[in-house]
């Protein structure tokens, strides 16, 4: 307890996100339990990513089962390690295609979530362009010898502008994206914040029509439901070539899609998937990856999943050497087993310290109670195929409080007390299970 050391900024996310039953944005390499072979798996990915490569992957498992999580957890490990990434949840507004925007609704959340290491919250838009320009201009004035005032500075930093928008144009899209970029650089120089807006509004698509980004830009494309994930290919090319390891997008609720009444519609959004999955997977696009998450109803499902869309089938199905319960990490497909009964009871042990170092108090209780409220969660489910993480997790911190708040109650008063050990040979293997964690 004593050797914890977590900011109270990063105390206060976990236990204010726990509680609410939501996964922290922060902090969550301090109760991250399991899950190694497939960090690992999605780590590798990334180093492919950093040299150029791209990666897709359907994170897949039963509600409560940590997908959220692991998303969540790489996306931070990414930041750490120099991408750029943004998530979205998909929802009835929000699609990978749409008659209503619902796809243009996704580029705008992904691009509003849009963070770094130094700007992990989202809206890293403009401080990614003005970090570009401002290393630009640094470069500039280390290999010419000048300072910021010198007059052939500005020349010499909108010539390395156009060379490095000149690279995007031959790519779909490109021209107008690097055209936009430009405008963004003159903005800058002649300090016209209204020209520096409207490139941003451009690139973040905010324009609603052709006419309007003409007239302001004098570009007459606009980012739009049809081509959005164009643009994102543009800005994985773009992040690579400013310095960044690349761009990496995190979809979550997957499962949305899988809910789409509508079969043409719901088709759409597969198709588009595919699209996706053939770009990352044949080289057509670079320093990007792609990770969704979803239930595996939504993938499996023949008449309504993925599965029913034959292109998506058979690219995803499991070969014939990596069946049911063989999971094969460097595939296009993890899929998440629930936490083991250890897993959790570590993650209890965790939760409990970070409560206590929180509120300032000397955790209390012990390892066999930690044990009693697993067997109570487990009992009242009435099914151990029914115990969540997330569950587990929104009682032990609801105990937690109320132990904190009301001192004169007792672990066992709420719990109930225990009516018999535990049998010796499970006490052993957990105990062994413990001692490989130092716990």
């Amino acid at each position: 307890m004593s050797e914890l050391k977590i900011p109270k900024r990063m105390t206060t996310a976990l236990v204010n996100s726990l509680t609410a039953g939501v996964v922290p944005r922060i902090g969550l390499e301090h109760i991250a339990v399991g899950r190694r072979p497939e960090v690992e798996s999605i780590l590798r990915d990334m180093e492919n990513i950093a040299e150029g490569g791209a990666a897709f992957k359907l994170i897949t498992g039963k509600f409560g089962s940590g997908k959220s999580f692991l998303l969540q957890i790489i996306r931070n490990y990414a930041m750490d390690r120099d991408f750029v990434v943004a998530d979205a949840d998909l929802s009835p507004e929000r699609r990978l295609v749409g008659t209503k925007g619902q796809g243009l609704a996704t580029y705008r959340e992904l691009m509003s979530h849009l963070s770094t290491r130094t700007r992990p919250d989202g809206g890293a838009l403009e401080m990614i362009l003005q970090k570009w320009i401002i290393s630009l201009q640094q470069a500039v004035m280390q290999e010419k010898g000048c300072g910021p005032d010198a007059p052939q500075l500005g020349q010499e930093v909108e010539q390395r502008i156009y060379t490095v928008a000149s690279e995007m144009r031959g790519l779909v899209h490109g021209f107008d994206f690097a055209k936009v970029l430009a405008t963004y650089w003159n903005g800058h120089k002649l300090a016209d914040d209204g020209l520096k807006q409207d490139s941003l509004r451009w690139l973040r698509g905010e324009f609603a029509t052709r006419t309007e980004a003409r007239k302001a830009l004098g570009v007459g494309v606009i980012i739009d439901d049809d081509n959005w994930y164009d643009y994102m290919k543009l800005w994985a090319e773009f992040t690579g070539s400013i310095g960044y390891k690349g761009l990496l997008l995190f979809i979550d609720e997957g499962v949305n899609l899988y809910k789409i009444t509508n079969s043409i519609s719901r088709q759409s959004n597969y198709e588009k998937l595919l699209t996706m999955f053939n770009d990352t997977m044949q080289g057509k696009a670079e320093r990007l990856g792609i990770f969704i998450g979803g239930t595996p109803q939504f993938v499996e499902d023949s008449r309504r999943g993925l599965f029913s869309y034959e292109a998506l089938r058979s690219r995803l199905v499991a070969g014939r050497y990596g069946g049911t319960g063989l999971n094969n990490f460097t595939g296009p497909i993890i899929a998440l087993e629930m936490l083991s009964h250890e897993e959790i009871l570590v993650l209890l042990q965790k939760l409990r310290d970070i409560h206590a170092l929180h509120y300032g108090y000397e955790a209390k209780l012990a390892q066999e109670q930690l044990v009693h409220f697993m067997e109570e969660a487990v009992g009242r489910l009435g099914a151990d195929e029914l115990l969540t993480a997330r569950e587990v997790v929104r009682d032990f911190m609801d105990l937690l409080h109320t132990l904190h708040q009301h001192p004169e109650l007792s672990f066992d008063k709420l719990v109930g007390e225990r009516t018999a050990k535990p049998a010796e040979p499970a006490t052993n293997e957990l105990d062994g299970f413990l001692a490989e964690f130092d716990l």
